[in-house]
């Protein structure tokens, strides 16, 4: 009875959200000419997708930087693409943070790292979105913005900094996010480090041969930073991850519990 009660609760908060932060039917519907890889869902499945974008504007804090103006068309943008990794798995997986950063552009971090001497070496590092634990969300407007063509090359900065954020509500980034009852930690771990590793070399070739690998170079350098790349692969260009890495698709598939390249998606989870 009590739980009932909570969920009825629940659910006229969330209505009176969306009610607050309802968006456009021309606003909507222009998002997803923009991003043509939102527009893969069935009706009921495109109705959630819109009501829990509602709910992620509701709940958190929109900032820009460097003259960015902050219109309805940016943050829906930024958005519809970040909740579409929790479409199944609930918007509470974003619980751990409230702010978003939006710059006009990439940005310059500097960076500092000690050797194995203790020697501490500065260097400068571009960056086009970042996710920290805690937040904020870093993000650049002109990638979030070439997201649609992008989508070729398997390339998206809301949905890798999203997939970091899912990573590291365990406190760790590593590329082990916290796991649903039928995915075990040794299976999970094993299937990425054999992709990782397979991956690492494919980049070592390229660079040899002047080639480009299939997905995005920099997610060689971790495997935290390879989940975050191969989340952004399987939602946008699901085909693409699924001929290259096979076994790592069928995992993120289990996890997210959608099925990009075949249109379909998962029971939620728990049920």
């Amino acid at each position: 009875m009590l739980r009932h009660w909570w969920q009825r609760l629940q659910a006229r908060r969330e209505d009176a959200a969306v009610a607050r932060r309802e968006i456009p039917a021309d606003l909507w519907k222009r998002t997803l000419v923009r991003y043509p890889f939102l527009r893969r869902r069935s009706t009921t499945e495109a109705a959630e997708l819109r009501r829990l974008t509602s709910l992620f504007l509701d709940r958190k804090e929109f900032s820009a930087m460097g003259g960015l103006r902050l219109t309805d068309a940016v943050v829906v943008s930024i958005a519809a693409q970040a909740v579409l990794p929790v479409l199944r798995l609930g918007l509470d997986r974003y619980d751990g943070f409230i702010g978003i950063v939006v710059h006009p552009g990439q940005v310059v971090a500097r960076r500092e790292v000690a050797d194995d001497d203790g020697l501490v070496h500065a260097y400068d590092e571009v960056l086009a979105g970042e996710a920290m634990e805690g937040g904020p969300i870093m993000l650049s407007w002109q990638d979030v913005r070439a997201a649609g063509p992008m989508a070729a090359q398997g390339y998206n900065v809301v949905i890798h900094e999203f997939a970091h954020v899912l990573d590291m509500a365990d406190g760790l980034a590593d590329g082990v996010p916290p796991l649903p009852p039928d995915l075990c930690r040794n299976e999970w771990t094993t299937t990425l480090s054999r992709s990782f590793d397979v991956f690492v070399r494919e980049v070592e070739a390229a660079e040899v041969a002047g080639t480009e690998p299939a997905l995005d170079p920099y997610g060689a350098s971790a495997e935290e930073e390879f989940f975050a790349v191969a989340s952004e692969a399987f939602f946008v260009n699901p085909g693409m991850l699924s001929s290259a890495f096979p076994a790592l698709y069928a995992l993120l598939r289990r996890f997210y519990r959608q099925d990009p390249a075949q249109d379909t998606l998962w029971p939620r989870e728990g049920r």
